[in-house]
């Protein structure tokens, strides 16, 4: 009804608040109808915050955190605290993103500056170097976490994300950090699902990743090489490639765009534009990934030492 004051539910709970008392421009809108999965799935996720007493969430600004994010700050309020790390390592844009975003969801934020590119273990480039990255992070959020009165540290770890190659779930369990979305059963199918449903928007965001997961392990990661390949994908980015990798070896970069877009990315104007971009950034030889964008496709295979 016009100029009545809207209701928002999460789905399946009957508390309701009004959108009045959210921040404005907050993206929670009345959800449409979700898979009867999915919606218990967001009562479970409810219930897990409602039981803690306040949050710090390790946010991204990718869908997981987001979604994540978005149902902290709806069930405690000022109680949820995001916060995003920041390093030579995060891409370009996804700062002011995720400050966006944030301000959508009408979610405290701040940023946090972490120094895993100053430390040796990390620059090393092993096949640990996200549990260095990530003990980084999580020992900084627990210093956050202290200040906030004990808040609990929680992460947008999905169960998909429990069988893919993640070190830094390692790191996780060593400082006591939870897992919210893993621990009420949700995958990355589902995440987007909600997402989508509450109106978050960045239900569907490609997925990104730390801009070192570009570089060979065992290759030494350097800031100048993580600002290249920054700059790299940002103009990959610039031609309308959403999703899309810059994979440096050596002074080769490979360039991942999806399948569909393999076609666009050989046309001659476009060929000539990115390989101009790439080599004025210093790379000599540049080329194209025939199979595509394939998320750590950089990982260790299985079984390697």
């Amino acid at each position: 009804m016009a100029g009545a004051r809207a209701r928002l539910r999460l789905p399946g709970h009957p508390q309701t608040c009004s959108a009045g008392s959210l921040p404005p421009g907050s993206a929670w809108q009345n959800p449409g109808v979700v898979s009867t999965g999915v919606s218990l799935k967001l009562e479970e996720l409810h219930h897990w915050f409602a039981a803690s007493p306040s949050v710090v969430v390790a946010y991204s600004g990718g869908t997981d955190s987001t979604l994540l994010a978005a149902v902290a700050a709806r069930t405690l309020g000022n109680r949820a605290l995001a916060v995003t790390a920041v390093s030579p390592s995060l891409p370009p844009g996804e700062l002011e993103e995720a400050r966006r975003i944030a301000a959508e969801l009408g979610i405290r934020h701040r940023t946090v500056r972490t120094h895993e590119t100053e430390k040796p273990e990390y620059l090393a480039n092993g096949p640990d170097r996200c549990y260095r990255c990530r003990t980084e992070l999580y020992d900084v959020l627990a210093r956050i976490a202290e200040e906030a009165g004990g808040a609990t540290v929680v992460s947008g770890a999905n169960v998909d994300d429990l069988d893919d190659f993640r070190p830094g779930l390692r790191a996780a369990a060593e400082r006591g950090v939870r897992h919210p979305l893993a621990e009420v059963g949700f995958s990355k199918r589902e995440v987007r699902e909600a997402a989508r449903e509450l109106g978050i928007p960045t239900w569907d965001k490609p997925a990104s990743a730390c801009l070192s997961s570009r570089i060979a392990f065992g290759v030494r990661i350097s800031v100048d090489e993580l600002t290249k390949v920054g700059r790299a994908e940002r103009l990959l980015r610039d031609l309308g490639f959403r999703q899309c990798r810059a994979r440096v070896h050596g002074d080769l970069v490979r360039v991942e765009v999806e399948l569909e877009d393999l076609p666009r990315l050989a046309e001659l104007g476009v060929r000539a534009r990115v390989v101009d971009g790439l080599k004025a950034l210093g790379y000599r030889f540049v080329t194209i990934d025939l199979e595509g964008f394939r998320s750590g496709s950089m990982n260790p295979e299985e079984g390697a030492p």
